[in-house]
């Protein structure tokens, strides 16, 4: 992925230089929002287009970013002023009957932190438009076409625009998905789930409630400002979703499986929904990418979406980037591999939700006898709690590693010390490849292959935790290669 021509630019007169824009990002979700910004900090030219008006909304979808998200965040300077809009949770609750420590997270963020998806959006916008990125709301895609060169956007009202490249960030239902000719094979997990926005009349114990019982789900995520979101299902009541919604039937579902209402009262928005498991077979389409829900959707269960499409960002973001800078079969490798290590990601993603979902909407006494063992296993196995930890948390994440590539490779660096007081987190916010050698070395270089195997602009530094192993990590946080 690395490449020696990481620096070459466009040539004077080419087609690249009348182009509209270098990239179209389609979506100004939380997975857009990151991605137009790291494309704008590496100095491309970045095009939001966005069919919902500039308005932030209060509605939001997600309220869990979970700890490798943070880290993510982090590098981009964006976590702490999150973190210090949410609230923290320092261990996962399942079923009211396991509890699952993040304490055990090797990572700065050992909790999940509840913040509504509109305050990860808001500061996610405003990176992306200081670094330059343009935002065009009330623009709808209706179409595309694209040739070896180019791909361009027709918009609604007839207006088309030319890119290099176009992602579609536009959700489950992804215009840019249908007319780039990509299926989403899958099916409907569940039905008439009822979404609301609520206050109460009792504080919950929990930051996050989630249960459970009398074949219904709750869940139950404070916004921070007096409303909760609720999310329930009664598997008796499967309608139509044009059914309206009323408090009672929300109340109901409380109580069947939270054991109370909390004096749900003031509903803002109710509506009936259903979670689809779907993946797109492949993420590109020639100069057409796709990343977050319009490349793969699950269940609610585990709060992985946002999180997921996040870090599709991250590790597109920078490979986009040196696409534009690369000739045409060169930056194709380095597409591809786009797909190759996010495309497992997501289908793990779908296996881990779906488990949670089924395990919590399970019948039957062979189900609650299933359902005991494994959580009674669950419950004595520290190794086991570990791994669901690193799981959920995406901290357990490693990238296929080339045959014979250091053992390192592909694998995520943690937030080491470095020289000067100052974190990898914070050297990786320029965007680049940081080459971390160690604390005895003379120079910040690295000798050899691994030094000449880097031809990207680099951060370098030494590393301050005694540690003997030289580093070069990819601007998404992972091992891009290692030396002794």
């Amino acid at each position: 992925m690395v490449n020696k021509r990481w620096q070459t630019t466009v040539g004077q007169g080419s087609k690249e230089d009348i182009m509209d824009t270098d990239v179209v990002v389609v979506g100004a979700g939380p997975t857009g929002l990151l991605l137009a910004g790291d494309l704008a900090v590496a100095g491309a030219r970045v095009t939001v287009l966005e069919k919902r008006p500039a308005v932030l909304s209060n509605l939001t979808r997600a309220f869990a970013v979970h700890a490798r998200s943070l880290e993510v965040l982090d590098a981009r300077g964006l976590a702490d002023e999150l973190v210090a809009k949410g609230q923290q949770v320092p261990s996962l609750r399942l079923f009211q009957r396991v509890t699952v420590s993040l304490a055990i997270l090797p990572s700065r963020f050992q909790y999940v932190l509840v913040a509504p998806q509109y305050e990860v959006e808001r500061l996610l916008r405003r990176r992306a438009e200081d670094a330059g990125a343009v935002f065009r709301h009330d623009t709808e895609v209706t179409g595309l076409t694209q040739d070896d060169q180019s791909v361009t956007a027709t918009l609604a009202g007839g207006s088309s625009l030319q890119a290099r490249y176009l992602v579609g960030t536009d959700g489950a239902r992804s215009t840019v998905r249908q007319a780039a000719g990509i299926p989403f094979p899958g099916h409907a997990v569940i039905r008439s789930m009822i979404l609301a926005d609520v206050r109460l009349a009792e504080q919950p114990a929990d930051v996050l409630t989630v249960a459970a019982g009398n074949n219904s789900i709750g869940f139950l995520a404070p916004f921070g400002d007096g409303w909760y979101r609720f999310i329930g299902w009664d598997s008796e009541r499967n309608v139509s979703e044009d059914e309206p919604v009323e408090l009672d039937e929300v109340r109901g579902i409380a109580r069947a499986a939270l054991g109370t209402d909390f004096g749900m009262h003031e509903p803002r928005f109710l509506s009936r929904f259903h979670a689809d498991e779907r993946q797109a077979p492949t993420y590109r389409a020639g100069r057409v990418l796709l990343a977050g829900d319009a490349a793969h959707v699950h269940s609610p269960a585990g709060g992985l979406g946002m999180n997921t499409g996040m870090q599709d960002a991250a590790n597109l973001g920078w490979k986009l980037a040196a696409a534009l800078r690369l000739p045409d079969a060169e930056a194709a490798d380095v597409l591809d591999s786009y797909e190759a290590e996010r495309h497992p990601v997501g289908r793990q993603v779908l296996r881990a939700s779906g488990g949670i979902l089924r395990a919590a909407t399970s019948s039957g006494p062979l189900a609650a006898v299933l359902g005991n063992l494994a959580l009674g296993i669950l419950s004595r196995a520290t190794p086991i709690r570990r791994r669901a930890a690193l799981t959920i948390s995406a901290l357990g994440l490693a990238y296929p590693r080339p045959r014979g590539a250091h053992p390192l490779v592909g694998t995520r660096v943690p937030d080491l010390p470095l020289e000067g007081g100052s974190r990898l987190a914070e050297a990786l916010r320029a965007g680049r490849f940081v080459l971390v050698a160690p604390a005895g070395a003379s120079s910040p270089d690295l000798p050899g292959a691994l030094g000449e195997a880097d031809p990207a602009e680099r951060v370098r530094t030494r590393r301050a935790d005694g540690g003997t192993t030289a580093l070069l990590v990819r601007p998404d946080g992972y091992v891009a290669d290692a030396g002794a």
